[in-house]
């Protein structure tokens, strides 16, 4: 078992430490978090063993899972990635591309591994549909969330946006050309709503939207392909696939055909896989311990989040444009 420690424990560096402590693939070592009482909380509550310092949190560890917040990310897996510990580093991985491609020039020089927490790659709705996601011609994507005070020190891009960046860029498989986008401020100092229209290399197109003063929440994307349409609920965990083929000269009487203007007749065929259901967190945590046992490449690398930060970031600054 790796033994594993927590910098942070907020909200998500709460949920961190109760599924470390009950992975069999773990031994929880304990957390460490800047703020003394939120520190004797979590520790009176749960008996969590409270470290007095990072440094020996990290001595007393094979892996760290950094759940600080954003602007402490680069300093914290540094001193993790020097120490010779492997590290998992919640979204985004950092508060700049620069700073994150230290982070991964560090992992490479310490030889350890490193894993983005981009937890949708793990929603069990998006599990079940993904290998029929195949060359995706347009995406669109809505994730919009009730006003929460917390994760607003960042923009709506880096706090919600960034899940939907992250799943479009592992389907799709093209370079980005470029990236338009428009953001505004409503209750906080950073975008709470924004939308981007991202254009690949190969003709792909993206549209994305995401708010986070919304009067309902709501996380869906759709793919459309050659010959078929794919949602994906991540909020509610359903998927569905709706596929079209050439229709047959003698149809049921039940089945949908639609005929184009070329006199073409297309039967319409829906899908519904099976979702099966699971923890999504557990999950990513687990599949990086099996990374780190076999040395492998993690399945969320450090460049695969370095690369959704990138696209991030460029949204960003076109806001800065208008």
């Amino acid at each position: 078992m790796l033994k594993a420690g927590v910098l942070g424990a907020g909200h998500l560096g709460k949920i961190h430490l109760r599924l470390l402590n009950e992975s069999e693939k773990y031994q929880l070592v304990g957390f460490y978090d800047t703020d003394a009482a939120t520190s004797k909380l979590v520790a009176d509550e749960f008996g969590y063993k409270n470290f007095s310092t990072m440094e020996e949190l990290i001595a007393a560890s094979d892996m760290i899972v950094v759940a600080t917040p954003t602007s402490t990310h680069f300093e914290c897996a540094k001193k993790v990635i020097e120490s010779g510990k492997h590290i998992f580093i919640e979204k985004p991985i950092a508060q700049s591309v620069e700073e994150a491609e230290k982070i991964r020039e560090l992992v490479r020089i310490h030889k350890v591994r490193g894993q983005v927490g981009q937890v949708e790659r793990y929603n069990p709705a998006f599990l079940a549909i993904r290998d029929k996601i195949n060359n995706p011609m347009f995406i669109e994507t809505h994730r919009l969330a009730e006003f929460n005070p917390r994760g607003t020190d960042v923009s709506v891009v880096l706090d919600l946006m960034i899940h939907d960046i992250d799943i479009i860029l592992s389907v799709v498989n093209s370079k980005v050309k470029s990236v338009r986008s428009s953001g505004v401020s409503v209750l906080s100092d950073t975008p709470d709503i924004a939308n981007a229209r991202i254009e690949f290399e190969n003709g792909c197109v993206a549209n994305l939207t995401s708010s986070r003063i919304s009067l309902k929440n709501m996380r869906k994307a759709r793919f459309f392909q050659r010959d078929a349409y794919i949602s994906v609920d991540f909020l509610e965990k359903k998927s569905e696939l709706v596929r079209m083929k050439d229709a047959p000269e003698n149809p049921d009487e039940f089945a949908m055909i639609l005929t184009n203007a070329e006199g073409v007749k297309k039967q319409i065929y829906f899908e519904n896989p099976k979702v099966v259901a699971n923890n999504a967190i557990k999950d990513e945590l687990e599949s990086f311990a099996d990374a780190i046992q076999a040395d492998t490449t993690p399945q969320v690398p450090l460049l695969e989040g370095t690369e959704a930060l990138r696209v991030a970031m460029m949204t960003i600054e076109n806001f800065k444009q208008l």
